[in-house]
């Protein structure tokens, strides 16, 4: 039997470029190297099917997530919402985006948002990621709900880690400063400074990069 199920994926998941538009941006992009974000808006390019297949795995995951925080079985939560969006007018830009899930703690009738991330060894997770933490954090600016937590699921056995996000009005400030840089320096032409290069915590980055050798000058 001629059968080959991997090109069937392939095609599946793979998606048509479509150009971003500048005054536009999303809450998911702001905890990346600001240069790798204004890249993608100047440079657009076909994301990596095993990349996609990545993503899609992570669909999957938080697919699993709502089944049990809605299940009859965990009654001491209630799934309130999933995907919820949200959308903010700041000046002469817009950011959107959507909160994975919104449920509320029964016993203290408390109102928290769930965003959910997948990995490949949560024994490697030992706190939550900086770029996954500011992106909640734009959340808990969106919605006005300033409980949240990054939940961690293991995608080998569906073990998990919970970690609390608190709100802070300085740092949500200083994210919205991002978002301003960005979008200055994408109306003003004007590369940002390499944040992944210069910053510890973001060096593995790079190596994940699409536009590393447009960045390094490798590439025009």
């Amino acid at each position: 039997m001629d059968f080959d199920f991997n090109p069937m994926v392939n095609k599946f998941v793979e998606r048509e470029v479509k150009p971003k538009q500048i005054g536009r941006y999303y809450p998911s992009e702001v905890g990346n190297c600001l240069r790798k974000v204004w890249y993608s808006y100047k440079y657009p390019q076909k994301i990596d099917n095993d990349l996609l297949k990545i993503f899609e795995v992570g669909d999957m995951l938080h697919g699993f997530v709502v089944e049990v925080l809605k299940s009859e079985k965990n009654k001491e939560v209630e799934l309130l919402k999933t995907e919820l969006p949200f959308e903010i007018e700041l000046k002469d830009f817009i950011i959107s985006g959507r909160v994975d899930d919104l449920i509320v703690i029964k016993e203290s009738g408390k109102e928290v948002l769930i965003e959910v991330k997948s990995t490949k060894s949560i024994e490697s997770i030992r706190e939550v990621q900086e770029h996954h933490r500011m992106q909640l954090m734009f959340y808990m600016v969106g919605t006005g709900i300033h409980n949240g937590i990054v939940l961690y699921v293991d995608k080998n056995n569906l073990k998990s880690k919970v970690f609390e996000v608190p709100f802070d009005e300085i740092e949500a400030a200083e994210i919205i400063k991002r978002f301003e840089h960005l979008h200055k320096c994408l109306i003003a032409n004007q590369l940002p400074e390499p944040e992944a290069k210069e910053v510890q915590s973001m060096k593995w980055m790079c190596n994940l990069c699409e536009y590393a050798k447009k960045c390094g000058g490798e590439e025009k």
